[in-house]
């Protein structure tokens, strides 16, 4: 409470001088802004430890801090390159309230560790437990080195620094910071605002100092001007706001109201030259806002690097993928006498013991340097962090566009190019793109207005740090258009038809798996509807298949025939009727049907509209057929046998014509009987003509005058030529003999009746159809009744 008054007064009296004064800077009443705590404020370990117990760093001196805990992060070892460190003001260690001091975030949260913290107050109040505001001036005044490097607006006041002197084993020197200001409080970075603060380095006799302590890429100084959030009530942010690390209030692990992100210092400096380095910070004004600078520990790098095969630096981290050969190299200047030693997680690597070392796995590398002299080896660290890259295959995708779709979806052709889970695609125009992994790839995936022939270069990795890269070419291709005609539409069986599609490059038919061209001769038996799809050269097809039906008209047919006439018989011709027939005959007639009455050849012509056919018949002249033979047995079946010179179709009847038959057999001719029988040429009047008596001879006879088996009858014969009928007893004496006038026996022989006995028969005669003698005999039973 006393500093906060004594503060104020200090306020006030210069306030009263300024007034006085046109010479003077006017200088406004900024009393710091009490922060209300909370219970996060107020909780044990919550804030970082600055010089406390049980910490023996927290008794260390300035040259001890900067030996073994900046540079050699807390170990034993003494860095025999770091000399004339010292303080300004020259604050004892036993003040309790020197600028100066180490810092360990114990369970608070903050980004570094452990380090060396300085302010423009009391190092204490820096952290520790919760303080509304700080104030506490160390009482110096203005530093020139800062002025030169930072060119405040202001005066400047309460300037503290930390100065050493070091020879490099390397070409480079770091060191990680974070700076922390309670001017980051209502819109005083804004107003301009900010104390000065600088990382001041150069090479021993140099007039000037180079200030390390710049944002990257010449983004300027840091300072609570430069960096700013948007929003928190200041009207001039954002300002590098990424390298903000966040509003404080209320405090938190430290007393001030915001801190930058921790932040790395870099600068190239030549091996074994003497640099010196001096950190410093002051007030801006007045003593009511201070700041601070927080040096991890470790992290003053000026010995050891690791270097990659071309000599570039390589970060503390690195990622290898699919365990690719790394080269790893110490730089470090020459050093007679000097050692190497690499470890692995560390693991001692057996055999390592050269400057270079090739990894070919994951894991946290570190080369130890031992130099005659020093009883602490350089050591350089590097992490290698191992990753899997998506397996990978050139691709082709072929486009066949329409006048509704002419762009490429990317994103389909995606596992064409990797199934790996989870990888992660961009495509790239040019392959110098991909290879550099920059932020010129393709956007707009799902409609892209590729080329034919365009090779797309795809960046595939594994949703890290491990990618490969193929090929996708693009082959766009206009769908073809498919168009099919027919030389003819309509052809009659047996012709054929001439097919031409056309629009594609090859053909798919509907009909055909091995014919791919464009022309083909068909002679389809049926009507038949063929299809065809054009394929391209690229082999797109287009959408829809061009039809064309050919119908096949069905074969014209005749029932057209000839026949055989007769002299004054007239026959009809039919040619047959069929769908939209038309007729020409030779004779000139024009009818289905035409009637003739000459023998000879008849041509009919007939068209159906698409084909026509001709057919040709002959109209023969019949000759009477002539009745050769009959075969009659006492079954009743009679067999015809008739000439036919005209070789017609020959038609029987038995009935005198009434009735015809195409066979020349008939059954159940009755015994006995006068048949009249006719043959024909079928269709024609020319009709033979014979009567047959189907003589069957009696062999009972009982002559009692019941007429009935009464007689032995030859009158069905008797006209024949060379009829001769005789009857014999057994012992063959001749007891009849048939004559015209009585051509049949009764059993009586010279008016008498013979005895009951067997007699035997002769009968000769002419056959009327065949004109052979024929001779039949047999037994005979007469039965006379006494």
């Amino acid at each position: 409470m006393l500093n906060y008054r004594v503060k104020n007064y200090f306020f006030l009296f210069v306030f009263l001088l300024a007034s006085v004064s046109v010479f003077s800077q006017t200088a406004p009443n900024r009393k710091p802004k009490k922060v209300t705590p909370t219970g996060a404020s107020l909780r044990a370990g919550e804030f970082i430890d600055v010089n406390v117990p049980p910490y023996p760093a927290s008794n260390y001196t300035p040259e001890q801090l900067v030996k073994d805990i900046l540079i050699n992060g807390g170990t034993n070892c003494t860095a025999a390159n770091v000399t004339n460190v010292t303080v300004s003001p020259n604050h004892a260690v036993d003040n309790p309230n020197r600028f100066w001091g180490y810092f360990n975030k114990g369970t608070a949260n903050f980004p570094f560790t452990d380090g060396i913290v300085l302010t423009t107050g009391s190092a204490t109040e820096a952290g520790n437990e919760f303080i509304g505001y700080l104030g506490t001036g160390v009482g110096s005044g203005s530093d020139p080195d800062l002025v030169t490097a930072t060119n405040p607006p202001y005066n400047l006041l309460d300037a503290v620094a930390l100065e050493f002197d070091f020879v490099p084993n390397s070409t480079q020197v770091k060191f990680n910071y974070i700076f922390a200001s309670e001017e980051y409080t209502s819109n005083f970075p804004c107003d301009g605002y900010s104390d000065a603060f600088a990382l001041l380095l150069k090479k021993a006799g140099d007039p000037t100092y180079t200030n390390l302590a710049v944002l990257p890429g010449g983004a300027g100084p840091v300072s609570a001007t430069n960096i700013v959030p948007a929003g928190n009530g200041f009207s001039c942010g954002p300002i590098n706001e990424m390298y903000f690390g966040g509003m404080n209030s209320p405090h938190v692990a430290i007393n001030y109201n915001g801190r930058t992100t921790p932040l790395t210092a870099v600068a190239d400096v030549i091996p074994g030259q003497t640099y010196h380095f001096k950190m410093v910070l002051a007030d801006a004004r007045d003593s009511g806002h201070d700041s601070a600078v927080f040096l991890e520990g470790g992290s003053f790098d000026i010995g050891i690097k690791i270097v990659d095969e071309t000599g570039a630096a390589l970060p503390a981290s690195i990622n290898m993928c699919d365990n690719t050969p790394k080269q790893l190299k110490a730089q470090v200047a020459s050093i007679p006498g000097m050692t190497f030693q690499w470890y692995r997680d560390n693991a001692l690597i057996p055999g390592a013991t050269n400057a270079v070392y090739i990894a070919n796995q994951p894991g946290v590398y570190s080369v130890k340097v031992m130099i005659p002299g020093n009883q602490c080896p350089g050591e350089a660290t590097i992490t290698i962090v191992g990753g899997t890259s998506p397996t990978v295959q050139n691709a082709t995708v072929k486009l066949c566009s329409t006048p509704d779709m002419n762009t490429f979806n990317l994103e389909d052709t995606k596992p064409l190019i990797s199934t790996t889970a989870g990888a992660v695609f961009r495509f790239y125009v040019n392959q110098a793109d991909a290879q550099a992994q920059n932020n010129s790839y393709i956007t707009n995936l799902t409609n892209y207005n590729g080329t034919d022939g365009q090779v797309l270069y795809v960046l595939v990795s594994n949703g890290a740090f491990c990618s490969r890269i193929a090929t996708l070419t693009l082959q766009k291709e206009e769908t073809p258009v498919a168009s099919l005609v027919a030389s003819k539409l309509k052809i009659c069986v047996g012709e054929s038809v001439l097919l031409t599609a056309s629009g594609g490059v090859t053909y798919e038919w509907s009909d055909s798996s091995s014919t791919t061209g464009g022309i083909r001769t068909l002679s389809p038996t049926q009507t038949t509807t063929y299809t065809v799809y054009a394929v391209g050269a690229q082999g797109c097809k287009s959408l829809q298949p061009a039809r064309v039906t050919v119908e096949v008209v069905p074969a014209i047919v005749s029932t057209l025939k000839g026949g055989h006439i007769c002299e004054g018989d007239k026959i009809i011709l039919d040619a047959g009727s069929g769908p939209d027939y038309t007729y020409e005959w030779s004779t000139g007639e024009t009818t289905q049907t035409i009637m003739v009455d000459k023998p000879g050849e008849y041509r009919v012509t007939i068209s159906n509209g698409v084909c026509s056919k001709e057919f040709r018949t002959e109209v023969i002249k019949a000759v009477v057929p002539e009745i050769i033979k009959v075969d009659y047995n006492d079954n009743g079946t009679m067999i015809l046998t008739a000439s036919n010179p005209s070789n017609g179709i020959l038609e029987y009847s038995i009935d005198n014509g009434v009735t015809w038959q195409s066979s020349n057999v008939f059954n159940n001719v009755p015994k006995n009987k006068i048949i009249s029988i006719r043959v024909k040429v079928k269709f024609t009047s020319c009709v033979g003509f014979l009567e047959f008596f189907t003589f069957v001879m009696k062999n009972v006879i009982t002559p009692n005058g019941d007429n009935i088996n009464d007689i032995i009858d030859f009158r069905g014969i008797s006209d024949y030529k060379s009829f001769s009928g005789q009857i014999f007893d057994r012992y063959g004496k001749e007891v009849f003999k048939a004559a015209k006038i009585r051509p049949y026996w009764d059993g009586y022989f010279q008016g008498k009746r013979l005895p009951t006995s067997s007699y035997w028969y002769q009968v000769t005669f002419e056959d009327p159809a065949s004109k052979q003698i024929v001779v039949k005999t047999g037994w005979i039973l007469l039965k006379n009744i006494e």
